[in-house]
């Protein structure tokens, strides 16, 4: 444990004298506070608050990325090529030991710079309403959309599997089946032609979401429902009319007593754009129970569709701010873990170019790994046997940064749950990190350090 300790303060030594650190450490020092000034959103606090925490934390992981690359690697090739690495091997260490001492350094000196930049990020964002001369009105807003951890509750996703098998088979028995497509493309086309069509609202008509075992930490607060809708024909001024009832919906259905309250609200929104609706906490009923009902009116003239990814929601708190802000730090940190231990791996057998390039590929990979998998998905149905045993498990070693995005969380004041937290400790640490950790030690253990010559 000392020769890891020891190799890992040399390595911090070496990242300051390459001075890359400092670099870095100023360039966000500087825009952040910058950013914090000039950024206006949409032009409200909120939006403000929310364009520069989205910014700054999206920005400090892209650097601290590109420094925990460039540093890792950097540190090993540089004693190779320099050959200061015969001085350390002569000694009393392991192979292994100084891949370790490396990685820590590395870790040690990321833990350090994300701790500084999160803690301009978090004070930069509370002094912000304070600056802006923000109204009690605005902070309360503030303090319920924005400076909160809320958890959320999406509709169930009905299960369409028995109208889509019957649509293919009328399909395919009146010819009308595509012929430039697979069988699972048809079927992933009419699964979400079905789950579309039972989020649909043709004019007049209404759709009732209930939600049950739910169960709000303070009933004296307030329930958001956060929706957005598309339409079939976009209306003129490209705003919709609805009208909205919220609670115990069950009262109306069956015609009993009015014991617990509805809530009905009257609006007019811009189609494809998120909204909010604030709501007492006791329109949910003593079971636990919400009901929330959507009638699109004949003044629209449309169909009204909610997405099924992110049409509807309800959210409620469930946590602070500060908590939820430490937890998406956390997650930033688990991407540079990954990072330090990709490029002490590629540092351990190529070249430092060729290493960066490597790293630099992977790591963009990671941050649009929706769009990667879902390519590699779709090439793969051709041969899913050969892409099964081959591709698909490479892929599923890159982190999928763009799911566990800490910022898309922060921003719209989503809870990043332990379990959450837990489930990516779970895969970026103690598995994707640990396999170019692993291959690091094997490889550095059998490299050929330098030759014996007579």
């Amino acid at each position: 444990m000392r020769n890891i300790r020891a190799v890992a303060k040399n390595t911090i030594r070496q990242a300051f004298r390459l001075k890359i650190a400092y670099v870095f450490l100023a360039v966000l020092v500087v825009l952040l506070p910058l950013m914090a000034w000039t950024m206006t959103g949409d032009g409200t606090v909120k939006g403000k608050l929310q364009t520069f925490v989205s910014y700054g934390l999206s920005l400090t992981g892209f650097l601290l990325a590109i420094f925990t690359i460039v540093v890792s690697i950097y540190t090993l090739t540089s004693d190779l090529q320099q050959r200061q690495i015969f001085m350390v091997i002569t000694k009393p260490i392991r192979r292994f030991e100084l891949i370790l001492g490396k990685l820590f350094g590395v870790i040690l000196l990321d833990a350090f710079l994300l701790l500084v930049l999160s803690a301009v990020i978090y004070g930069l964002a509370l002094a912000i309403p304070k600056f802006g001369h923000v109204t009690q009105e605005q902070q309360a807003q503030l303090d319920n959309e924005f400076f909160t951890a809320r958890a959320s509750l999406k509709p169930i996703i009905p299960d369409v599997t028995e109208e889509v098998k019957q649509t293919y088979e009328k399909l395919e028995k009146s010819g009308q089946l595509s012929m430039n497509m697979t069988k699972q493309q048809i079927l992933n086309q009419l699964q979400k032609q079905k789950e579309l069509e039972k989020r649909a609202v043709p004019v007049g008509y209404d759709i009732l979401w209930e939600f049950n075992n739910l169960k709000p930490i303070d009933p004296r607060k307030s329930l958001f429902i956060r929706f957005k809708y598309d339409v079939s024909i976009n209306p003129p001024d490209l705003q919709l009319y609805s009208k909205w009832l919220v609670g115990d919906i069950r009262q109306i259905q069956y015609g009993t007593a009015m014991i617990n309250p509805v809530f009905e609200f009257n609006r007019k929104d811009l189609i494809r754009t998120f909204y909010e609706i604030e709501v007492p906490a006791s329109a949910v009923a003593a079971d636990g129970y919400l009901g929330i009902a959507f009638i699109n009116i004949p003044l629209n003239n449309t169909v009204v569709i909610f997405p099924p990814e992110d049409g509807l929601e309800v959210l409620y708190k469930t946590d602070s701010f500060t908590a939820n802000f430490f937890r998406a730090a956390i997650l930033i940190f688990l991407r540079l873990i990954f990072l330090a231990a990709l490029g002490t791996l590629a540092a351990s057998f190529l070249s430092f170019p060729v290493a960066i390039l490597l790293c630099l590929m992977i790591f963009f990979t990671a941050t649009v790994s929706g769009f990667v998998i879902e390519s590699f998905d779709y090439l793969g149905q051709n041969a899913t046997g050969i892409y099964n045993y081959t591709v698909k498990p490479l892929i599923q070693l890159i982190p999928q940064f763009d799911k566990y995005n800490p910022a898309s969380y922060i921003v719209s004041a989503r809870l990043i749950g332990w379990p959450l937290l837990g489930k990516v400790v779970l895969l970026m640490l103690c598995l994707q990190s640990m396999v170019p950790l692993i291959g690091a030690v094997i490889i550095f253990h059998f490299k050929e350090i330098a030759r014996i010559t007579v």
